[in-house]
């Protein structure tokens, strides 16, 4: 258990169903809240929250950690270039060691910018090591083993067959959904449809359904994907998806960008969630996806950064603000409120992973994953609405302090479940050693 912490005198931003805001405390016991408003309680913590604003942690719904390392390695290239040419080589050259550096320096950049969950999807070989750096770290996720047993050009490390494809990703479901009371679970993650056979895809969509658990891919990201995908199957990427059983509720789709009526209409009839990634389909110069129209015809959207060679960091504040702007440079200034775009950040990504009665709101009962972020900046100066302040102002650097299932792993802007140095020692000296056995030219540690 992690004992009590009583948060004190904070502007807390419930994100409830009447998006309350209460001045006032708040009183986490064994990692659930149990209290918020006037609390006379003791607690074993107390956290002085005068001049902060109290929030849910950020819920990052499209991560690949296993991608930190290779930040500024693969810029300038659109989508089919940039997976052959650089990700699908670097993915094929990780060892245990440089996953496991991947996954800590991606969990450690989290934290500090106020994620406190994230769905990710890794590549073929050792995810092990993704669980293990979750589970030691604090760290809520979803994990997915990259499944690949299709495609031209895909490294010999990366191409599975199908049935062992299958068989590693259930022999991890085994090991790791559920464990640490809960905050780690498993999800299925076939990559893409033209990485994928149809036989490998039904599969999944069945052992989705008989396991009670999540599956995330990728669709409909960038035109010439889409192409391939028509050229393989006969059909658009969503249609093709529907077929094979995976357009459903417990479906996650990440991107989403080029879709026409009917895929649209799939999407909003089946439930099936869309993972929204603005600053990576701009760099990658995918498009920009049409989510005030998902959102009018009540489809789920949540939000992520995507990887480090796509974005190039995995900071919420940054999606939450460029997912805004752009839709109201494309639908009008009154497009997506601040009070909106806080929800997509937070109980919508919730929602998407099956999540919403433990996260995602700040409510009696629920999980104590919670940001405090520091107010008394001067770029959060005034702030009349401290809502619009956050979505349009607020930076990473603002975040003081992190709770996790009631954990503190944030204190004064300083990890506690991890050591900032060891993480960018061990990142830097990895990085190295995989850029050498990726030999691709013009990068070096």
């Amino acid at each position: 258990m992690n004992g009590s912490v009583l948060i004190k005198g904070g502007t807390i931003i419930t994100v409830s169903d009447t998006d309350a805001i209460i001045a006032g405390d708040l009183l986490v016991r064994d990692g659930r809240i149990v209290a918020i408003g006037a609390v006379d309680q003791a607690a074993d913590e107390t956290i002085d929250a005068r001049g902060c604003a109290v929030l849910p942690g950020f819920i990052q719904t499209h991560i690949h950690l296993c991608q930190t390392l290779f930040r500024g390695a693969a810029d300038d290239l659109p989508l089919i270039d940039w997976l052959k040419q650089r990700v699908w080589p670097l993915e094929a050259a990780h060892t245990p060691e440089s996953i496991r550096a991947s996954a800590r320096l991606g969990i450690a950049e989290l934290i500090k910018g106020g994620t406190t969950c994230a769905l990710t999807m890794e590549t073929v070989n050792h995810t092990g090591e993704v669980f293990h750096a979750v589970e030691e770290s604090g760290f809520r996720a979803t994990v997915g083993k990259c499944m690949m047993d299709a495609g031209e050009d895909v490294p010999v490390a990366l191409h599975e067959e199908t049935e062992t494809s299958i068989n590693a990703s259930l022999a991890l479901l085994e090991e790791w959904h559920r464990r640490a009371d809960g905050r780690i679970r498993y999800c299925f993650a076939p990559r893409f449809a033209i990485s994928c056979t149809r036989t490998l895809l039904e599969r999944v969509a069945q052992l989705a359904r008989e396991r009670g658990v999540l599956v995330h891919t990728h669709a409909s990201e960038n035109r010439t994907e889409i192409e391939l995908v028509e050229q393989i199957t006969g059909q658009r990427n969503i249609a093709y998806l529907n077929t094979v059983g995976l357009a459903a509720p417990h479906v996650a789709l990440a991107h989403c960008v080029h879709l026409n009526d009917e895929e649209l209409g799939i999407l909003a009839r089946t439930g099936t969630h869309v993972l929204h990634c603005p600053s990576s389909n701009l760099k990658l110069g995918s498009g920009i996806a049409p989510v005030a129209e998902m959102l009018e015809r009540g489809i789920s959207v949540s939000l992520g950064a995507d990887g480090a060679p796509c974005n190039n960091r995995l900071d919420m504040f940054t999606e939450v603000r460029t997912a805004a702007l752009l839709q109201k440079a494309q639908r009008g200034a009154d497009a997506l409120p601040a009070r909106r775009m806080l929800r997509l950040a937070t109980i919508a990504g919730a929602r998407a992973l099956g999540l919403q009665a433990e996260i995602g709101s700040l409510e009696v009962g629920k999980r104590a994953d919670i940001m405090i972020l520091n107010l008394e900046r001067l770029h959060l100066m005034p702030r009349p609405d401290v809502i619009s302040s956050i979505v349009y102002a607020a930076e990473a650097s603002d975040v003081r302090d992190v709770l996790i299932n009631g954990r503190v792993v944030l204190r004064d802007g300083e990890l506690i479940s991890m050591s900032e140095r060891e993480v960018m020692s061990a990142a830097r000296t990895q990085a190295e050693l995989l850029f050498q056995r990726a030999a691709i030219s013009g990068l070096r540690g």
